[in-house]
């Protein structure tokens, strides 16, 4: 399948891209988690690129693009400018946009500036409320056996979150509510070789559940009605991002659809990859019949 790379000057640095596939129907860009795990874990989304051009790049910081030592670039509003001159330098001026994890965050934030040109909003286990994620990994963390939750919260309070031991307790976390496949699929341990650490560490905190960076107060779940376009929320049964709370983000934006994966956490989209591209699939044919 034809592929074309370049780099692009952003705002801190330059950023890796591809596009991959062709055609006339409107392009669907991707983006990545996180903050700071590039795109090779979303790549499984490749396989709508026989209908349409399907754009990855690695955000500042990550995978193939730069990685400044400059912390200040880690913030919400220069990944919005990241996005947007991504977008101006591969001349998408009409695109389909797919966040997946932090990425949503960053598709809602792009969307709320009314750029234009965005025909449809797909996002994948949305966070658009850190105070009901943290609600939700609280009580997730809370069902860990005792001894798990004794090694987490021993070295969060010692500051030691780097230590192997914490690092396994983890680890029992993400296997219940991120990634339920065993082994693990390669894409995702392609994605954890080139984690940005700094930049997640920096905006988001030291796991999953232990939110400390600069989003601890992002919220946009009181905006979701200015978005107007066509959207699709997407989450696993056993989503980090709960179904409960994804059904709430859809029931403030008029008009959203909502697909649970049953079998799924909060990867989805590698879970259950045959079903989830065609439900993705469905939704940008119905977008686009209209």
């Amino acid at each position: 399948m034809e592929t074309k790379e370049a780099f692009v000057e952003v705002p801190g640095g330059r950023v890796w891209s591809e596009v991959v596939g062709g055609g006339e129907r409107t392009p669907l860009v991707v983006l990545h988690g996180g903050p700071g795990f590039p795109h090779d874990y979303v790549r499984s989304m490749e396989d709508l690129a026989d209908e349409r051009p399907v754009v990855f790049y690695d955000q500042l910081g990550c995978g193939r693009s730069d990685r400044p030592d400059d912390l200040g670039l880690w913030t919400v509003e220069r990944a919005v400018a990241e996005l947007a001159a991504v977008l101006a330098a591969l001349r998408l001026n009409r695109i389909h946009l797919l966040g997946q994890s932090w990425g949503r965050m960053l598709d809602v934030e792009y969307a709320l500036t009314q750029p234009g040109g965005i025909v449809s909003l797909i996002l994948a286990s949305p966070c658009i409320s850190i105070p009901r994620w943290v609600e939700d990994a609280d009580r997730f963390r809370s069902a860990l056996p005792a001894d798990v939750q004794e090694v987490l919260q021993r070295h969060e309070q010692s500051g030691l979150t780097s230590c192997p031991e914490y690092q396994a307790a983890m680890l029992v976390f993400y296997r219940r509510h991120v990634c339920r496949m065993d082994p693990w699929p390669m894409e995702l341990e392609r994605a954890y070789a080139g984690y940005g650490a700094a930049v997640y560490e920096t905006m988001w905190g030291p796991s999953e559940f232990t939110v400390t960076g600069r989003l601890r107060g992002f919220d946009r779940s009181a905006r979701l009605e200015e978005i107007t376009v066509p959207s699709l929320f997407t989450c696993g049964r056993f989503d980090e991002a709960t179904p409960e709370a994804v059904a709430w983000y859809q029931s403030l934006l008029p008009g959203a659809e909502l697909a649970i994966f049953e079998q799924s956490a909060h990867l989805a989209h590698l879970e259950e990859r045959d079903r989830y591209n065609q439900v993705v699939r469905e939704f940008l044919s119905r977008v686009e019949s209209r």
